[in-house]
């Protein structure tokens, strides 16, 4: 991979490696990209399945879902730090897109998609990955143990209409499932500050059969009855008043 600085914008650009895409030596030739490849891994029929359920697209004007996924996963590979350094490192690549199944991309409607598209048929895409890396990872070990924690972020007086913890903060939590093998988080989600612990636990998916480790903010009967009867064990502290079996 190499960094070149294309047309008159002087930035850090990813060249892409190639490889033959045809077959005998008659035909024209076609090079598909490393990018291409990797994008070829995506679970594809759920995302367009996701698209429909959450009607991300309905609203498209030209750029879809898809091309925003791509454009997001080619920012952290080729080393763009801002929207402008994604439109000029994916148009560098102009006469590639139509392979990736894109179209071109604008910085400004990049922009406006990320603010107004919805964010779920990203993160239930990532949920989906996720899952299958585990299946895989489930088959080299016996069980998996996670790690349940939140923790607060404060905000400042733009996020008063949903953050607004109290007459003169606002706050939200991020609640995360960590995977300490993985060395990653495999779950997280995003909540006002004052949403205690054990409501958003609720919320989130449960691996059948792994160790989930946490504290007393999640001391919830119903939700421990949850999880045994996913035959899952937990680690935890009990308080001072819990009945003894």
């Amino acid at each position: 991979m190499l960094y070149d600085a294309h047309g008159t914008v002087c930035i850090r650009v990813w060249t892409l490696g190639t490889f033959r895409g045809t077959k005998g030596d008659n035909a024209v030739r076609h090079q598909n990209t490393v990018f291409h490849t990797v994008l070829k891994h995506l679970p594809w029929d759920e995302f367009e399945r996701l698209v429909k359920v959450y009607g991300a697209d309905e609203d498209e004007r030209g750029f879809t879902a898809k091309t925003q996924l791509v454009a997001m996963i080619y920012a952290p590979l080729s080393g763009a730090a801002s929207l402008r350094e994604i439109e000029a490192g994916l148009s560098s690549h102009q006469t590639r897109l139509y392979h990736l199944g894109i179209g071109p991309v604008r910085c400004s409607t990049l922009s406006d998609a990320s603010a107004h598209r919805p964010s779920g048929v990203f993160s239930d895409l990532f949920a989906a990955l996720v899952q299958r890396t585990q299946r895989e990872l489930r088959r080299q070990l016996d069980g998996t143990t996670y790690l349940i924690d939140s923790a607060c972020v404060a905000l400042n007086c733009r996020s008063e209409r949903w953050a607004r913890f109290s007459a003169a903060v606002c706050g939200a939590k991020v609640h995360v499932v960590y995977d300490p093998d993985a060395d990653q988080p495999v779950y997280s989600a995003f909540s006002a500050a004052n949403v205690n612990d054990i409501t958003a636990a609720k919320a989130m998916p449960v691996e059948a059969g792994a160790t989930y480790v946490f504290d007393l903010g999640y001391y919830d009967y119903a939700w421990w009855a949850k999880l045994d009867a996913a035959a899952c064990r937990i680690v935890t502290r009990l308080k001072r008043n819990t009945p003894s079996p």
